[in-house]
């Protein structure tokens, strides 16, 4: 009797998710989901060090509570992931993205002082708008609005971004009244355990190991215990709690969050978290074979709109951006091929969230999460090999696009005078017809944004 319901069961699990049809089984796409979590679950020590003030006080007392963070990023992963496994079917792993985060933190909230309740609004706001523009034509309208060039250059900025945050975390880089940056202390026993722990995850990612960053922040710990640079875990495990603390804070506040400087936050979380999740769902698709012919992904709009409510939940939850993860391709080489993969990947999510006091360790010492933004930097850079240099009408917006997100602090900045330039040099060129009017309204925008907000 019980191997009949198995048996039934198996089959509608099979039937559901396409597993024999994509040449898959149960157990492969299980494993993949698992390979998945590891590979992305620096994430939840990552987001909270970020997100939060921390020892540090990176963001002056005006982070939000790390354990409500930590909370938050698991549910908010757990949530999306199953939306994006269960309904578009994809194996797909969502959480909050990085670089999305960086944005929300260091510019939205430390540089333009907006506070983070306010922040989780515009977050909410662009999950929304993204929604819309999944589920409808004009999200085919806005892709062929942005040249190819303008999209690669500003993934490979947010990538110098997050890698300069690193650095800066890790105190390889410091500020210097001179010369604005210097090269750190080499004697100071954090900034060695980060170059330590940069070295061996470095080794580990070329070494093609599944988790890679993890198991750098883990090894980086475990030395950094041994060197008394980092405190014990007090305990491994414990209940999960803090949402008390930011679940609605982004509904509470979001009639503030309708201001002139709130549409430029909700305008560029809105546009990087729309072409990361439509490059990353994509790229993963391409890799699964899961394209068509033609080129097209099936249930683009399904996918695309998995994305958006995962980001508008997880701003209700409580953190930044929810996006599809480029470290989903880590499952997909496992031959993680169905939505499955993503339900797996959500269950060790789920697990993960009862251990809190050993993520605080990694999140509690910047010299510990350091390498991970680093080579997650690495990582999104990539994209810098696709610019065509060779033309100076894409080279010119693309690099300025690139070299003012970390020289100015702001993703925001580095998108804005990047829009700004491409026209320009489009209309030197004479070749104003292949300007979209959209690109227009964003010059527009954004020049506003330059003479009457920027500070």
């Amino acid at each position: 009797m019980t191997t009949d319901v198995r048996t039934r069961t198996k089959g509608r699990v099979d039937a559901y998710f396409g597993i024999s049809e994509h040449g898959s089984t149960v157990k492969r796409e299980l494993m993949a989901g698992t390979i998945t979590f590891l590979a992305m679950s620096y994430v939840l020590a990552v987001n909270p060090r970020i997100l939060g003030d921390g020892p540090a006080g990176d963001l002056h007392d005006k982070g939000m509570p790390i354990q409500a963070v930590f909370t938050a990023t698991a549910v908010a992963a757990i949530f999306g992931t199953l939306v994006m496994g269960l309904w578009a079917r994809y194996p797909v792993a969502l959480a909050p993205g990085m670089g999305l985060n960086a944005f929300f933190a260091y510019t939205v909230v430390l540089h333009m002082g907006i506070p983070w309740q306010e922040a989780l609004s515009g977050t909410f706001l662009s999950g929304v708008v993204f929604f819309v523009l999944a589920v409808t034509k004009v999200r085919e309208k806005i892709i062929e609005a942005i040249p190819l060039q303008m999209k690669l250059a500003v993934g490979a900025g947010i990538g110098m971004f997050v890698a300069f945050l690193g650095l800066k975390s890790a105190g390889i880089v410091v500020s210097d009244p001179a010369t604005l940056v210097h090269l750190g202390n080499f004697h100071h026993g954090t900034t060695l355990l980060a170059m330590f722990g940069l070295v061996v995850t470095v080794v580990f990612l070329v070494l093609g190991w599944h988790g890679a960053v993890l198991y750098g922040i883990l090894a980086t710990a475990v030395v950094g215990i041994a060197c008394g640079l980092v405190k014990m875990p007090d305990s491994v495990a414990a209940l999960p709690h803090g949402l008390d603390q930011t679940f609605g804070q982004a509904i509470v506040h979001l009639p503030h969050a309708f201001t002139g400087q709130m549409a430029i936050v909700v305008l560029t979380m809105l546009f990087v978290d729309f072409f990361d999740a439509s490059g990353t769902l994509i790229g993963v698709a391409k890799q699964a074979g899961l394209l068509t012919e033609s080129g097209r992904l099936d249930r683009a709009g399904q996918a695309l709109a998995a994305d958006s409510i995962g980001t508008a939940a997880g701003a209700i939850i409580g953190t930044s951006s929810t996006t599809a993860y480029v470290e989903s391709t880590a499952g997909v080489s496992a031959g993680g091929r169905t939505g499955l993969t993503a339900v797996a990947t959500a269950g060790w999510f789920l697990i993960a969230m009862f251990f809190f006091p050993l993520f605080a360790v990694f999140a509690d010492v910047s010299a510990v999460t350091a390498p991970a933004l680093i080579v997650v930097g690495v990582l999104m850079a990539r994209s810098l090999g696709e610019i065509d240099w060779n033309r100076l009408e894409f080279a010119v917006p693309a690099f300025i696009t690139v070299v003012m997100m970390p020289l100015t602090y702001s993703i925001a900045n580095g998108i804005a005078m990047g829009l700004l330039f491409y026209p320009v040099v489009m209309v030197a060129k004479r070749r104003v017809r292949e300007v979209h009017p959209i690109m227009w309204v964003l010059m527009a925008v954004f020049l506003s944004y330059f003479w009457f907000l920027a500070k």
